[in-house]
């Protein structure tokens, strides 16, 4: 049996005549037939396994997909032309009016605003639980209640949720468990094999890793991925074939990169704690992480992404980024560029400052998106925009 190392190479779409050894990218919006009888078979069967039109499916995404859900441990899966398309999808797919969602408070903030804004339009009502207090959650149960939905490790804070134990609640309940794996990726933790019913990704992050292209992706059961499947093909948010071939690609390295990204993060997570200026330092691999032994028991590693407070609120947060050197500043993450963000002005700026604050991010709060440079070129500069907060 191959391993996942192996998968993310090895599946592939069948050779054309041309005996390519590269996967092939097929832009194509539509697809032929033989006849008008095996065209009218095509749209009278959803269930045939044939391409009618690259809204509906295509080869270059199938592989995309396949790939993805082999990583996962997933029977099947859909791709979305954005992660933000992959959560909305799921939520309007398995949410309806009357029907109520738990959520972790700890969301990415367009996340938030579906939540909150445009869910409660179609009568669909949601509560939030702390990441650190899972126990609050059997609080919030109502007979409403259909999914759970969390992201872990979370966006920015960092937080880790036990997905056995919260499995079982979920399935106690009968209540659909929704993990959003982002940060982690199939190449650090697989949720499904942990419990969780289905997991979805921003494939624009760590999938991709280079900032090149928009993505998503939704992998889980059969039975949960057809319903799922046709509100992608009937509302549209459908993944481009060409985006689909540069994340089947990206998963050829997604191994080795994120073993790079953790290892480098690690590094600087530890001598970040050394600092004048940092208050403390978050990382899952940490030893004073609050769920690091959940961490280390799900997760191969601590991922990319570390999180540090720094003295001097916000001001001292801008005059950080200000004073980078080779550090970028942009709304990405998962980058093979080191990427430096203020959430409190920016991923998370919409949110009041309570709310903020329920979620872990502080005034000076910083993420850093750790790249593949060499290790001391990204802590070097990292340090050196420290020290003139100093002076």
């Amino acid at each position: 049996m191959q391993r996942p190392e192996t998968k993310a190479i090895r599946i592939q779409t069948p050779q054309t005549d041309q005996k390519e050894h590269a996967t092939p990218l097929f832009l194509t919006s539509s697809f032929t037939y033989e006849s008008a009888e095996e065209m009218a078979a095509a749209f009278a069967d959803d269930s045939l396994d044939v391409n009618i039109y690259s809204r509906f499916s295509n080869p270059t995404v199938d592989e995309f997909i396949s790939k993805m859900a082999a990583l996962e441990g997933a029977e099947d899966g859909i791709a979305t032309g954005t992660g933000m398309a992959a959560i909305f999808g799921t939520f309007m797919t398995f949410l309806g009016k009357g029907d109520h969602i738990i959520s972790a408070s700890a969301v990415f903030g367009s996340t938030h605003t579906i939540l909150t804004k445009y869910l409660p339009k179609w009568g669909i009502e949601s509560s939030y639980f702390n990441m650190s207090d899972p126990a609050e959650i059997a609080s919030l149960i109502k007979p409403n209640t259909k999914m759970l939905y969390v992201e872990s490790p979370s966006n920015p804070g960092l937080d880790i949720i036990d997905i056995e134990a919260i499995s079982a609640l979920c399935k106690k309940h009968n209540i659909l468990f929704v993990v959003d794996n982002c940060f982690a990726t199939p190449a650090v933790q697989q949720p499904i094999r942990h419990g969780a019913d289905l997991v979805l990704h921003s494939a624009t992050k760590f999938i991709d890793g280079q900032g090149r292209v928009l993505g998503g992706v939704v992998v889980g059961r059969k039975e949960l991925i057809n319903p799922l499947y046709l509100f992608i093909r009937n509302t549209g948010p459908s993944l481009s074939p060409f985006n689909a071939w540069v994340l089947t690609k990206s998963l050829e390295t997604l191994f080795v990169r994120m073993d790079r990204h953790a290892e480098n993060a690690l590094k600087i997570a530890r001598e970040l704690k050394k600092h004048a200026q940092v208050s403390w330092v978050k990382y899952p691999f940490l030893e004073d992480h609050p769920q690091y032994e959940i961490a280390k028991k799900q997760m191969s590693n601590g991922g990319g992404i570390v999180t540090f407070e720094l003295k001097g609120g916000v001001d001292s947060g801008r005059k950080f980024l200000n004073e980078l050197k080779m550090l970028s500043m942009t709304n990405n993450l998962g980058d093979s560029r080191s990427i430096a963000s203020h959430p409190a002005s920016t991923t998370h700026s919409k949110l009041t400052e309570a709310e903020r604050k329920e979620v872990g991010i502080t005034p000076g709060l910083i993420r850093i998106s750790v790249g593949l440079e060499h290790v001391g070129d990204i802590l070097g500069d990292i340090v050196q925009a420290l020290d003139k907060l100093s002076s």
